[in-house]
């Protein structure tokens, strides 16, 4: 193993190493601090939901570090073991085409992904979520579902693949360029397509049911100044018991979608303070700023990434001496993967930031701090939402300020960051 591949291997698992020893402090954390109901949650929770929490989190956080494992020692073993060299060779054995064989390559590698995925989400929704009183969802449901899934993944897969490597065969020097464009293109397109195309394949959404609610919004939304072109409720209990609330869609084609289990959870006070919140978001600018975010740094990226692939020393840094377009895709993905690990904390730290923002903006429009505090109080109850997390855990991994500290300054008590 040469110098430059034992250094990305060590940086690798050091950062995955960091990884599970902040999940390992989190739960520790918790079990410290697991039976202590916090100030201010005295009311509707009590020792048992506590224990219910605790025990919930610890087997999620099981699974998912059971599920991380396994793809963390497939993918050293895939990059490291001499399978990326292989299975290279075996797509390239297929066709002579750039685009064909770039495309295989990627869709091949994602439905793999989907198999082995399968008895976590499987053992994830009928276990663990049925045993806690979440899981509504039938065998045949979940089937319906993956199925779905998997083909809307296929089919955009392989529109956006092939139109990148086309676009990239065309223009071997600007490239980056012109799949920036192809790409936020599409991702603009698909937030209009989305909530008309995609999302009714998977719930049935109609007119919000409960009397007086629908006209509420609306005038809450007159008073913010947002123009909604549908208040809808989805039918999430056929899948669930946890409950949400979100905005879809972009320009005019903005829609609300509340979950039925959260109006049958929520009074119509705390339904519109959580509104209240989400078009805070709206208002202030957040929507807009982290798409523009996220396309500044996708054209960084993606100029960063044409320069890269030109060094001949690319395939390398994984031990190989010669690797395809698609491949070298592959290696350049890793190992951005862990330079980027140090951005984690500062991308939680700004969202955080936005959600501070909008719960402030919450309180100014709708007037009712209380409401909101009761909604998110009942949302964690609900949902058996840890409310203990350990500080450090919290500070990399949380895109919301933990629950407890909201509340506290909803009502007067500790203030957010």
């Amino acid at each position: 193993m040469g110098g430059m591949t034992a250094t990305i291997l060590i940086a690798f698992l050091l950062v995955t190493a960091f990884g599970y020893w902040l999940r390992a402090l989190n739960l520790r954390h918790l079990k410290a601090h697991g039976s202590e109901v916090p100030t201010g949650f005295e009311e509707a929770i009590d020792t048992e939901t506590l224990r219910k929490t605790s025990a919930y989190t610890l087997e999620q956080s099981r699974l998912g570090l059971s599920e991380s494992l396994l793809d963390n020692v497939l993918l050293l073993f895939f990059l490291f073991g001499g399978m990326l060299s292989l299975y290279d060779r075996w797509v390239a054995s297929l066709t002579g085409s750039f685009v064909i064989s770039g495309v295989l390559f990627f869709l091949i590698l994602t439905l793999l992904q989907t198999l082995i995925d399968i008895p976590f989400s499987l053992y994830g929704t009928f276990n663990i979520e049925a045993r806690y009183g979440f899981n509504t969802m039938t065998p045949r449901l979940w089937l319906a579902d993956l199925a779905k899934s998997t083909a809307i993944t296929v089919v955009i897969l392989t529109f956006m693949t092939s139109g990148a490597l086309a676009l990239i065969d065309w223009s071997r020097d600007y490239w980056w360029l012109w799949v920036w464009g192809f790409f936020a293109i599409v991702s603009i397109f698909m937030m209009y397509l989305s909530p008309y195309v995609i999302e009714p394949l998977f719930n049935k959404f109609e007119p919000v049911k409960e009397e007086g609610l629908e006209e509420k919004i609306r005038a809450l939304m007159e008073k913010a100044g947002l123009k909604v072109s549908k208040v809808l409720q989805v039918d999430e209990s056929r899948r669930s018991r946890h409950s949400n609330a979100y905005f879809t869609g972009i320009g005019r084609v903005k829609r609300i979608v509340l979950y039925d289990t959260l109006i049958s959870q929520m009074t119509h006070q705390e339904i519109l303070a959580v509104l209240a919140h989400e078009v805070g978001h709206w208002k202030l600018g957040h929507i807009w700023k982290r798409l523009v975010t996220t396309e500044l740094g996708a054209l960084a990226g993606l100029y960063l990434s044409f320069r890269l692939l030109q060094w001949e020393r690319l395939p390398e840094l994984v031990g190989l001496d010669h690797a395809s377009f698609a491949a070298r895709l592959v290696i350049l993905g890793f190992v951005a993967s862990i330079a980027m690990f140090p951005l984690t904390p500062i991308s939680a730290w700004l969202s955080r930031r936005h959600e501070w923002a909008a719960d402030r903006f919450a309180t100014d429009l709708y007037g009712r701090p209380e409401a909101l505090a009761s909604a998110l109080i009942k949302l964690s109850k609900e949902n058996l939402a840890n409310l203990h997390p350990h500080p450090l855990y919290a500070k990399f991994h949380y895109s919301h300020p933990p629950v407890v500290e909201r509340v506290g300054k909803l009502t007067g008590g500790s203030a957010g960051n």
